[in-house]
């Protein structure tokens, strides 16, 4: 008897997480096993279905949340939209702002953010703005909250939920993982409550001639975007899964699509151990370029073939849209490239879009230059550029039909 008790106290233990009882109480349980008897779990507050274990509570978030979720993703990766990125951390705002002579205060962020966020026809073309932690509680100068400035344009708030990156112990000395993963999924419910609908969790791999990225950063870094993918999802965001490679070497593209060939399958791999419903997620990849010291020179035809064949062989059909980062591109250079990708048959069903920060930004902030009597010429900038790669979204892209910044943005190392 006693032997079946214990059986079934320690069945309880295990089955605490997804049940009605607390992990407290089956340990309870089965101290009192060992003496050869079980006291059956009283039902309190405590332990009513909404407080039930934590591995309970984030399997029926997810359940409750699917058609939300991929209701979220497909209206993002919607036809000639994509996604505006204003997620900079402070500092490097703070660099922004210094390139135009404006001092980093919190009242500059806001006149910025304010500036892009109430540019009138915006929501035609952009479907989502990822937004930093402190944009997210922030307010308009005129007290509207910027959530409700997006929403009042059609745009979806999004937010960064990563802290930034670490170097990876075990590895090769410049490679990092994603850190933030620790209470992720409170911080994303109040987000959520806040206004957001997705979010964006940003892992950097790079190539080098003695070995990066090596097995233990790709695979340690598809891990972390999948269990980060998995915890926001239960909180009802959609994840933006972002495997950045930089730019940053002398590779060839033929060595870029190797390599993000490997990333991208490990982390797809990752994504179905950790059961992520990839109908509500979207892949925020580099283009397939070479590296910016390669001596090679590449065309717009070539980078599409080359990122279409690599997208074709590792992404499931089920992920609704595949959003470019720009990686240092020219504001020209990033539309072009993505309108080729689309006038290009393609296997995959998703959709082929773009989530620019710089790329989009870089035209409007020179025309702003912190004047409140430039804020139209400014938004109007914006604007422009979001129309040139909402037309690149569709193929129907004409290079050189929009005025843009057309200087490279690429920096060495970049940090957010």
């Amino acid at each position: 008897m006693k032997s079946v008790c214990v059986a079934f106290a320690l069945s309880l233990f295990v089955g605490s997480l997804a049940q009605d009882i607390t992990v407290d109480e089956a340990l309870r349980i089965c101290g009192a096993a060992s003496e050869g008897f079980v006291t059956p779990p009283t039902r309190t507050a405590s332990t009513a279905p909404h407080s039930a274990g934590l591995r309970g509570r984030l399997r029926m978030g997810l359940d409750q949340y699917k058609d939300e979720l991929a209701q979220t993703a497909n209206t993002i990766a919607g036809p000639g939209k994509g996604i505006l990125a204003v997620d900079e951390s402070t500092k490097t705002i703070g660099k922004r702002l210094a390139s135009i002579g404006v001092e980093n205060t919190e009242e500059a962020r806001q006149a910025y953010r304010g500036l892009l966020f109430t540019t009138p026809g915006l929501g035609e073309y952009i479907s989502g703005a990822i937004l930093y932690e402190e944009t997210l509680y922030q307010n308009h100068a005129d007290g509207t909250p910027f959530v409700d400035c997006l929403r009042n344009i059609g745009v979806i708030p999004g937010i960064k939920v990563d802290t930034g990156l670490t170097p990876l112990p075990g590895a090769h000395p410049i490679e990092t993982w994603c850190t933030g993963l620790d209470g992720l999924y409170e911080r994303a419910c109040k987000y959520y409550t806040q206004g957001a609908r997705f979010a964006k969790w940003r892992a950097v791999l790079q190539i080098t001639p003695d070995g990066c990225p090596t097995p233990l950063a790709i695979k340690e870094n598809a891990w972390g975007l999948a269990r980060y993918a998995r915890a926001v999802q239960e909180a009802g965001l959609v994840p933006i899964v972002e495997p950045e490679i930089l730019m940053d070497g002398d590779h060839t593209i033929e060595k870029t699509a190797e390599v993000q060939e490997k990333i991208l399958a490990e982390v797809y791999k990752a994504l179905s151990d950790n059961n992520v419903f990839l109908e509500g997620t979207l892949l925020k990849p580099s283009m397939t370029v070479s590296g910016a010291d390669c001596p090679d020179t590449i065309t717009p035809d070539m980078i599409a073939e080359y990122t279409l064949r690599t997208l074709e062989r590792t992404v499931p059909s089920a992920v609704p849209g595949i959003m470019f980062l720009s990686g240092g591109m020219s504001e020209e250079e990033a539309s072009i490239n993505l309108n080729v990708m689309n006038q290009k048959p393609r296997k995959g069903p998703w959709s082929v879009a773009f989530s620019y920060g710089r790329a989009l930004q870089q035209s409007c902030l020179k025309a702003w230059q912190g004047k409140p009597e430039q804020l139209e010429a400014a938004q109007k900038a914006l604007l422009a550029r979001a129309q040139a790669n909402s037309e690149a979204q569709q193929g129907k892209y004409v290079p050189g039909s929009q005025p843009s910044a057309d200087e490279s943005l690429f920096v060495k190392g970049y940090k957010y």
